[in-house]
């Protein structure tokens, strides 16, 4: 079976994603947009066949199965659901939701209508990251005691920009900081404890966000992000026995060293490529539909749920508040 996919946005983030994914072979067959005229633009650019003035267009196209959406974060849920119930398979732009309620409506929505959905965390696919997986499985670093990661860009300061714009979902955290917290998850799993300090904009969005997050048997993570700064984006695992440092840009395919507990390097791996994970991501997705089996894998509803409920609680602490919050 092959997956016809549509695609709801035309930002950057669907350009990246169609871009990619189609020099790795996946069929996109329509677009949509909230104007033809955008629709008809980017279908032209990447040679999708159909364009739609509308999201509602795009999911009732009988020619689509998945459809990737790609509208800002205040709209996932939005659009997810409307693609459920027009029964189409959903891959959905990090982060997923707004919130962790917003995150189980579609995720219930989802296994009602027997269809595939997941959060696209594309970082997770990169082969770097399923070596990384490997080495800690393996014991090669002994017990993993710290996970450490930043991830900092210098971001348009606008209070109008959709990144500042609390109604929109603003802030670093549901934007930049979604990709440490996740990569803390997949290594030491869901936290048993959060504790957040941030710094808030005029606007009441997290500009910077420092975690710490306690894991199982007591491991922790130490995580920072922000949209008003630079850094090298760089991450490590750190075990009893050993270490893996992840160089910059450590969320994209790079490079890493593997390190015994002395410091000394023992094993160096080069993830660079050219595909930048997204056509990994939407093959792993692919997988799912054409199986039968809609959940589990590298990116499982559950654990997006659990993710978007660690958010809150950081919003909670540092005093983040979107109008989806409830209370």
């Amino acid at each position: 079976m092959t997956v016809r996919w549509g695609v709801i946005g035309t930002g950057g983030i669907a350009r990246s994603f169609v871009g990619d994914c189609t020099a790795a072979g996946v069929e996109f067959v329509a677009v949509g947009s909230r104007t033809l005229e955008s629709a008809r633009s980017f279908a032209a650019e990447f040679g999708i066949p159909r364009a739609h003035g509308s999201y509602a267009d795009l999911v009732a196209d009988d020619e689509v199965d998945a459809v990737y959406v790609a509208t800002p974060h205040s709209r996932h849920a939005e659009d997810a659901l409307l693609a459920i119930a027009a029964g189409k398979h959903v891959l959905v732009e990090k982060a997923f939701t707004i919130t962790a309620d917003e995150a189980r409506r579609v995720v219930d929505a989802a296994r009602r209508a027997d269809v595939a959905v997941m959060e696209a965390m594309w970082t997770r696919f990169l082969p770097q990251m399923a070596m990384v997986r490997e080495v800690v499985a393996e014991g090669r670093i002994g017990r993993v005691r710290l996970v450490e990661a930043t991830h900092h860009q210098a971001l348009p300061d606008d209070p109008r920009h959709r990144l500042n714009d609390p109604a929109l979902g603003g802030g670093a955290m549901l934007d930049l900081g979604i990709y440490p917290i996740s990569f803390a998850v997949d290594v030491l799993g869901i936290p048993t404890s959060v504790v957040a300090a941030g710094t808030l904009s005029e606007q009441g969005v997290d500009t910077q966000m420092g975690l710490v997050l306690t894991h199982e048997g007591g491991a922790q993570s130490m995580l920072h992000f922000g949209l008003d700064l630079r850094s090298p984006n760089t991450a490590s695992v750190i075990g009893e026995d050993g270490r893996i440092d992840l160089d910059s840009t450590w969320f994209t395919p790079t490079t890493w060293r593997l390190r015994d507990r002395d410091g000394v390097v023992v094993e160096e791996f080069d993830g660079r490529e050219e595909l930048t994970g997204y056509g990994h991501e939407a093959r792993a997705f692919e997988s799912m539909v054409t199986s039968g089996t809609h959940e589990g894998g590298l990116m499982d509803p559950e654990e997006t749920i659990a993710i978007m409920a660690l958010m809150d609680e950081a919003r909670r602490q540092v005093g983040v508040r979107y109008a989806a919050d409830r209370g």
